[in-house]
């Protein structure tokens, strides 16, 4: 089949050319006429009234315009920028969509006012003065030869959020439904249950490599063309231009960092690089249309044909996953047809986006045989015995020995139940009998005869149902009674009476229909005979789908994990762990959380893998016994003193003796399972991260770093991060972790000050270095 891609219009478009926005008589901005003055905003907009604020926006022509002096420009959208960029972490992206918005500190106005004038701000933007060069901070590597990062500051950090917010608003509903990263409620967790649910009999898959670059001018130019397509505004579009230019947004296809929460890598960056790949998005969602249309005209014939015919029908189907600059294409046909997509994928990249592929590791491989890596993981395609396994021969011996015990369990209860009976009973009859010796044969005074008898009764039928319930005491009872009784004989019956003779037959007959065991026995064969025909059909529906059906298995990759665990210093060349050195300097509160921060990220990330278990092996066994060992050398005692001071829990005292746990527990960890609908971050970020207390007393002349966070009682912490101590290059594979990333070489051995609460966040990962101010670092020789 050649394939070729076809442009479609976006769908999205009709759905913004809404009644009440035709309505509205929008005049487009002239860049010679200055802009009407902005009004001070004492409450940011929330995000439905930021939407209503931009599809306002929305012209005739199909387009945005006036976005930069009616949007950018309003006080109340840079304080609801500053209002993301200071409130605490967001919810799970399974609840953000529908979660309130963080509610806004009552300091917050003072905070930004007390930095720089929103109003100002607006008119500087509004007017096209805003200088982004000058909000820039430019941080100087400790070492000659390392290479200086640019981050934005402060102020420039509101205007990025801004735009982003706006983009978002913009652009959200006009991505495709395969493009993960960078947006709400659709990240990596997403992205693998759509793998492992939706993606069946994969033949073929591939991803694409792309060679180490940066943006440059040419991919610069070619992102502000696709953003002209919907946003006719040149103050809007020059902005972020000159952000480029500033190096304050500065995209690396290739490498490791982005949507890792790296300080070098900017909030704006992930809804960028989805507008830049969203012709390709579209591409191959008009392919997989195509392919679509085709596989239901089939399926309606073969269904009108014999929709009970043994034949299995494999429809073919082309699956595409993109996470920001990673793109994994899935086919379930011939190796032609795949080879033919990822040329005309490889050319579409090429030649107008004019981006570099490698095309050593973009290359087609089979599911079945061999594993790729995407999103940190791995991924095989797998039969589905393997990811549901049937049950094994010591499953079913601990089951069997389970029921057992359940059985002896319910055998000594009802021997207690009829134990209580008897007892209760007999206290019940010495009372009646005591109150008829005292009565003397003449009535009571209170009537309790059918309180007695209702209670008998109940206790009777209770009895009575035990009994019947076993087959065994019923068969016993009956060969009892009806087996070997001389009133059966003829002889017999013709010397007795008749009333007795029918009594007896009478009795009999009660026999045989409340303790024949044959009716019993015939239902327990049957339901016997049905359990094993469900086994049987199982077993063969099992067999037909591990023939006929493939799934995708995702794993962890454990010795990359063993490999990063032994890097960081967590154990040694033996594999077991071992103190890290480093931390002791550090508070007991504070190394229990930075090894905390390290397993929680571990865990959240990979507790969508099927070999989840390992993963908790290396958080529960050698990061908790580090921690415990690094404890125990601070204080100079053995591991069991330490274990008995902390426990296995690794618990730590505040300031009020109050026990606090920071550590997830064993019981915790052992109960922990797939978390779908999030996007965490990876490890890398606090793996690589270590902030070493300083034995300094500084006076209220620093305030916190964080954003918009007015503390005062800050501790100077530096840090030190784990490439500059161990003295190895992250783009050396041989050395460093496939597939992970570092933080920039230029911040390490800096200061920050920091106060309590935002350090606990840092250790804990709940935020990164994009949530600080840099322009506050502190260089060791300025202290």
């Amino acid at each position: 089949m050649q394939l070729s891609f076809r442009r479609i219009a976006s769908c999205s478009d009709v759905r913004l050319s809404l009644t009440r926005h035709h309505r509205r008589t929008t005049r487009r901005p002239s860049s010679t006429s200055s802009p009407a003055p902005v009004p001070a905003a004492e409450e940011p907009l929330t995000p439905p009234q930021l939407k209503t604020l931009v599809l306002s926006r929305y012209t005739k022509d199909g387009k945005f315009s006036g976005l930069a002096a009616h949007i950018l420009a309003s006080p109340a959208v840079l304080l609801a920028a500053c209002r993301n960029l200071a409130a605490p972490p967001r919810p799970p992206a399974a609840a953000a969509a529908a979660a309130p918005p963080p509610p806004l500190p009552s300091s917050l106005l003072e905070s930004v006012s007390r930095r720089f004038s929103l109003s100002e701000m607006g008119r500087e933007i509004a007017e096209g003065r805003f200088d982004v060069a000058a909000c820039c901070v430019a941080m100087v590597p400790s070492r000659k030869k390392g290479e200086s990062l640019v981050l934005p500051g402060l102020k420039l950090k509101v205007l990025i959020e801004a735009l982003r917010m706006v983009l978002e608003v913009i652009y959200d509903d006009r991505f495709a439904t395969f493009a993960y990263g960078g947006r709400v409620g659709v990240g990596r967790h997403t992205a693998v249950r759509y793998l492992k649910t939706s993606v069946q009999n994969p033949s073929w898959w591939f991803t694409v490599k792309f060679d180490r670059q940066k943006f440059g001018c040419v991919h610069v130019n070619k992102l502000c063309k696709v953003i002209e397509e919907k946003i006719d505004d040149s103050l809007f579009i020059d902005l972020i231009r000159r952000l480029f230019e500033s190096e304050a947004v500065s995209i690396e296809l290739g490498g490791c960092y982005l949507g890792r929460g790296f300080p070098q890598e900017s909030s704006l960056c992930p809804i960028l690089i989805n507008v830049y790949f969203n012709g390709l998005d579209k591409e191959i969602q008009d392919l997989r249309l195509r392919m679509n249309k085709e596989n239901l005209k089939f399926e309606s014939n073969e269904n009108d044909s014999d929709s009970k015919s043994n034949v299995f029908y494999k429809p073919v189907k082309v699956y595409a996953v993109r996470y920001l600059d990673e793109m994994l294409f899935i086919t379930s046909g011939s190796k032609i047809l795949t080879l033919d997509l990822k040329n005309n994928v490889v050319k579409y990249i090429e030649e107008k986006l004019e981006l570099k592929v490698d095309r050593v590791r973009t290359a087609i491989h089979s599911p079945t045989m061999e594993k790729i890596e995407f999103l940190g993981m791995e991924l095989q395609a797998v039969p589905p015995s393997v990811l549901h396994p049937p049950m094994s021969e010591k499953a079913m011996r601990a089951r069997k020995k389970y029921q057992r015990q359940k059985e002896v369990k319910a055998l000594e209860m009802r021997n207690a139940r009829e134990r209580n009976r008897k007892k209760l009973g007999l206290k019940i009859l010495s009372h009646v009998f005591k109150k008829l010796k005292q009565t003397n044969g003449f009535k009571f005074d209170i009537q309790i005869e059918k309180e007695v008898n209702e209670i008998f009764r109940t206790w009777a039928d209770e009895v009575v149902q035990d009994f019947l319930g076993s087959l065994e005491e019923r068969y016993n009872w009956h060969r009892v009674l009806s087996g070997g009784n001389f009133l059966s004989l003829q002889r017999i019956r013709d010397q007795l009476p008749q009333e007795l003779v029918f009594a007896y037959d009478k009795f009999q007959k009660e026999v045989d229909k409340h303790l024949s065991p044959v009716k019993a026995m015939k239902a327990l064969r049957e339901e016997e005979r049905r359990e094993e025909e469900d086994k049987e059909q199982k077993y063969a529906e099992m067999t037909v789908h591990d023939l006929t059906r493939l799934c995708i298995r995702v794993d962890a990759p454990i010795e990359l994990v063993r490999k990063a665990v032994k890097m960081a210093g967590f154990t040694n060349n033996m594999g077991r762990p071992r103190p890290i050195k480093l931390l002791i300097a550090l508070d007991d509160a504070d190394i229990v959380k930075w090894y905390a921060g390290v397993g929680k990220r571990w865990l959240d990330y990979f507790c969508c893998c099927h070999n989840f278990k390992m993963v908790k092996t290396v958080v529960t066994y050698h990061l908790r016994f580090s921690c415990i060992l690094t404890l125990a050398e601070k204080h100079e005692s053995t591991k069991l003193e330490a274990i008995r001071h902390y426990s296995k829990d690794l618990k730590v005292l505040d300031a009020c003796e109050n026990e606090l746990l920071y550590f997830p527990t064993e019981k915790e960890v052992k109960m922990m399972g797939d978390r779908n609908l999030s996007d965490p971050k990876p490890v890398d970020g606090v793996l690589t991260l270590a902030l070493i207390r300083l034995a300094f007393d500084c006076e209220p002349l620093h305030s916190c770093i964080a954003d918009f966070c007015d503390r005062t009682d800050v501790v100077f912490y530096r840090i030190r991060l784990l490439q500059n101590r161990l003295n190895v290059n992250p783009l050396n594979e041989e050395k460093w972790i496939l597939g992970m990333g570092a933080i920039h070489e230029s911040l390490n051995r800096k200061c920050l000050p920091i106060c309590p609460v935002h350090i606990d966040d840092l250790y804990m990962g709940n935020i990164t270095l994009q949530n600080i101010d840099v322009s506050a670092f502190v260089d060791v020789d300025d202290l």
